[in-house]
């Protein structure tokens, strides 16, 4: 295999690229769609390049991380008994039934929304997240506030580069998570919610563990809390920049859905995933030997002139199998479809409950920093 030379090189972390992922890495795909990083190893940024990896589990694995992880962090035929756990838990009947309450929770919010500018990440994407998370998973409203004050201890973390700090807000949520078990047992046959069912799955004939189920739950939970903010963010946002559009899909709200997916296409909600190269394989002219780390960076992909033309233009009509907003092959989102009735029912109610929205004079947003996506903090003028 060839060594890394200089001109593969580069620094996710400079502050040149925290300022403007997207920019950084429109500008890495042209010049050097195949880098390496000590942060992230090899990052690949082309669309072509991230669809091999993604359509060869073979030769590309999930299992990168030494910590359990069910079922993304696993490979077939591992992987499958437990995707076809977890996709039972996602199936269109259990996500019609959901829908009411979504929409209830996405209609009060907006009905709290005070006219004129606010915060919007912390006054209204945050906690439309958590509250939409915990009515999915069945869980209490005691737990608003905690997961509320845990996103900012985590996105604190996370924009300080504090990996002691991200270590220790990730078993904080582990240990929301195994209160909510202890709290099921605690009634003694766990109660028929969706955690309690959880726990009396089986796998390959024996019970799930608890290490097992609160590796699940976090997967579900860590990525949908954090995604779906950024999500409620970017959406929001890109409508009070783009009026022509805005006024089309409050006119038309049932082009929602693929206004949605083409928005979070041009400014994804997710960076990066990772995979690790389980047997010789070449990607873009690269040879890459076993154990050799892989960084799919999305939100570059997701971008490819090669394919989407001019990345920054919305359009609507764009195949959806282009679109790795949910991923691809194998591994794709198994929670995509409730992920997107939520941002619908969410982008609904904000349209038909607001007359506009808009960007505050004089004030800027502030990106989010790697690995996240979209805001930290976002001022929103809203006019009732």
């Amino acid at each position: 295999m060839r060594a890394p030379d200089r001109a593969d090189h580069w620094d996710p972390r400079d502050p040149a690229v925290q300022d403007d992922q997207l920019a950084a890495y429109d500008r890495m795909r042209q010049r050097c769609p195949v880098a390496h990083s000590d942060y992230l190893q090899w990052s690949l940024f082309r669309h072509a390049d991230v669809m091999q990896v993604l359509h060869d589990p073979d030769h590309f694995g999930n299992a990168v991380s030494a910590h359990v992880s069910i079922p993304n962090g696993m490979d077939p035929p591992e992987h499958t008994p437990w995707r076809a756990l977890v996709e039972a838990y996602f199936l269109p009947e259990r996500l019609a039934a959901f829908e009411p309450r979504a929409r209830a929770i996405a209609r009060e919010q907006v009905q709290a929304l005070p006219a004129g500018e606010l915060e919007w990440m912390d006054g209204f994407a945050h906690e439309t997240a958590v509250r939409l998370l915990c009515a999915y998973m069945e869980w209490g409203e005691e737990l608003h506030q905690p997961l509320r004050d845990w996103m900012r201890r985590s996105q604190a973390a996370t924009l300080a580069g504090d990996r002691s700090a991200l270590v220790a807000v990730a078993f904080e949520f582990d240990g929301h998570i195994r209160r909510q078990l202890d709290l099921r047992r605690g009634d003694g046959e766990p109660r028929d919610d969706l955690t309690g069912r959880l726990m009396r799955e089986t796998i390959a004939g024996r019970p799930i563990t608890d290490e097992e189920i609160v590796s699940i739950l976090r997967n579900w939970t860590v990525g949908e809390l954090a995604t779906l903010a950024s999500c409620l963010g970017i959406l929001p946002y890109y409508l009070a920049q783009h009026a022509p559009l805005q006024r089309q899909l409050r006119d038309e709200p049932q082009l929602l859905r693929a206004a949605i997916d083409e928005i979070l296409r041009i400014h994804p909600p997710l960076i990066a995933n990772r995979r690790i190269v389980r047997q010789p394989a070449c990607v873009a002219g690269r040879d890459f030997a076993p154990g050799e780390r892989l960084t799919l960076m999305w939100a570059s992909a997701n971008r490819d002139d090669t394919v989407f033309g001019d990345p920054d233009e919305c359009r609507l009509d764009r195949d959806p199998s282009l679109n790795l907003l949910y991923g691809a092959g194998v591994h794709v989102c198994p929670g995509a479809e409730l992920s997107r009735l939520q941002l619908r029912v969410v982008m609904e109610e904000l349209l038909a409950g607001t007359r506009w929205l808009a960007p505050v004079a004089g004030r800027q947003p502030v990106n989010a920093h790697y690995p996240g996506s979209g805001y930290s903090q976002l001022p929103l003028a809203v006019e009732r």
